[in-house]
């Protein structure tokens, strides 16, 4: 095959590339130097602070669970030990699958909307939000939250699950009260896009809230359990 000659178009595209290659490679590098360098000194205070308490929180988990593994492995009283571990593993799944009511400290958020401009996505991001910050139930209007929850905008108001939800907003959700707060306030966040729309959003800190409303199983259509391996 005959040799590629080095015309100038070639060198041209060649240039170019390298050209592009370069732009890129600095984009990169500034976008990822610019990350926190932008944050101002007590916005990465918060961070450090926040990601100290999931830290903590992650510990004394680890903690937990190794204590109540030593006690069954002990054999000392495995029975009790196995039942009170098997009751609070049912109410923790109680609880995480929106079947049982919850109580502890979190945060009341109410997002005030008179011109109905907040849609479905914007409370979608704010669930979002709790649930990075550690949020463990979250309950918005009368409907409660869990992992098949759906949004959708609904003529002035928003379809949470198919359930119309009308503003003004009120979001419960229990964690750590100072993390999400925290979340909510981020720049480019939640509190600052409902300002955007041309809502307003309060958060409240609680030692104490209550999230009642309750999410009603449904018989899974398709899936099943897996049996059990015969011996």
């Amino acid at each position: 095959m005959a040799r590629p000659r080095a015309t100038r178009a070639n060198a041209f595209a060649a240039l170019l590339a390298i050209a592009l290659g370069f732009a890129i490679a600095t984009q990169v590098q500034q976008t990822d130097q610019s990350g926190l360098e932008q944050l101002r000194e007590d916005e990465l205070v918060r961070i450090l602070d926040d990601v100290s308490q999931e830290q903590g929180r992650l510990a004394s988990d680890t903690r937990e669970l190794e204590s109540s593994r030593d006690t069954l492995l002990s054999g000392v009283d495995s029975s009790a030990e196995a039942l009170k571990s098997a009751q609070e593993r049912l109410d923790t799944l109680g609880i995480l699958s929106g079947t049982a009511p919850a109580t502890g400290p979190g945060v009341v958020i109410t997002i005030n909307d008179p011109d109905r401009k907040v849609s479905a996505a914007r409370l979608l991001d704010a669930l979002q939000e709790l649930r990075d910050a550690g949020a463990e139930a979250v309950q918005i209007g009368d409907v409660r939250v869990v992992a098949n929850t759906w949004f959708a905008d609904a003529n002035g108001g928003v379809e949470i699950s198919g359930r119309r939800v009308d503003p003004p907003y009120s979001i419960k959700a229990i964690g750590d009260p100072a993390t999400m707060a925290s979340a909510m306030d981020i720049p480019g966040g939640v509190s600052e896009s409902v300002r955007g729309d041309g809502a307003t959003s309060t958060v409240r800190q609680a030692d104490s809230i209550e999230i009642t409303a309750l999410h009603s199983l449904q018989d899974p259509r398709y899936a099943r359990p897996v049996p059990a391996p015969s011996k």
